[in-house]
């Protein structure tokens, strides 16, 4: 069980950032929102009415230092942190590569992969503080299986999928595990815009992706480091 339990979770102001929140918190967890825009954050925090088990921390992630000062003020908060889930991103694409603009390329790969790698740069010392914890970071199908006209978008998610192999490796001896959850398509209000209902049925529900998160972040999950988990739903 995660009662009591202290995790950090990044774009939680997102659709599955959230139902990765609401998750945790109803088995008792606390929750440290970290990352977006303060207005976001508040406003989440209001909405979720979990008292003193959420706190807020408006950050941008792809800056070390506001990333570094926003999961300190969570550990000050809680007396310290046991997990974290990073689902901070988001998907751009449409051209082929030497259509692609420079400027794109380097925006997905700092919301994406950058956002992850100081994520957990600004939370490992706590976990290892706590003596050991779990590590969740969102990669895609497509960071495994590279396609067509998304090749900023992939290059970036096959980036988090290494950074998470490493990370296993380099924190078994502190008793933390890292895995990187593999999503199809997420069934989200910007996603269904123009979408058939037969595409939709076929998506991975976000609360369906936070229940593997939950999983990953107990203790009968201790001997799982270093996999990418596909959860696809039915596409």
């Amino acid at each position: 069980m995660l009662t009591k339990q202290v995790v950090v979770v990044t774009g939680a102001t997102g659709t599955l950032g959230r139902a990765v929140v609401e998750a945790l918190l109803a088995v008792d967890a606390s929750v440290g929102i970290v990352g977006g825009r303060q207005a976001g954050v508040e406003r989440l925090v209001a909405e979720l009415n979990a008292g003193d088990r959420v706190i807020g921390q408006p950050a941008d992630l792809t800056d070390e230092e506001e990333t570094i000062r926003a999961v300190a003020a969570v550990a000050e908060r809680f007396g310290g942190i046991d997990g974290l889930v990073a689902t901070a991103g988001g998907f751009g694409g449409g051209k082929p590569v030497h259509e692609t603009d420079l400027a794109d390329w380097r925006q997905q790969q700092d919301i994406n992969l950058t956002t992850a790698f100081l994520t957990c740069k600004a939370t490992i010392p706590h976990l290892i503080q706590r003596g050991g914890g779990s590590i969740i970071t969102i990669g895609s199908r497509s960071g495994v299986h590279g396609s067509p006209n998304v090749a900023s978008y992939s290059v970036a998610k096959g980036g988090v999928v290494r950074l998470t192999e490493a990370l296993s490796a380099e924190l078994l001896k502190h008793d933390i595990t890292v895995n990187c959850l593999l999503p199809s398509t997420i069934d989200t209000p910007a996603n269904r815009v123009g979408a058939s209902e037969k595409a939709i049925a076929k998506w991975v529900q976000p609360g369906d992706i936070a229940n593997v998160a939950l999983f990953l972040l107990g203790p009968a999950a201790r001997i799982i480091s270093g996999a990418s988990i596909p959860v696809y739903g039915k596409a």
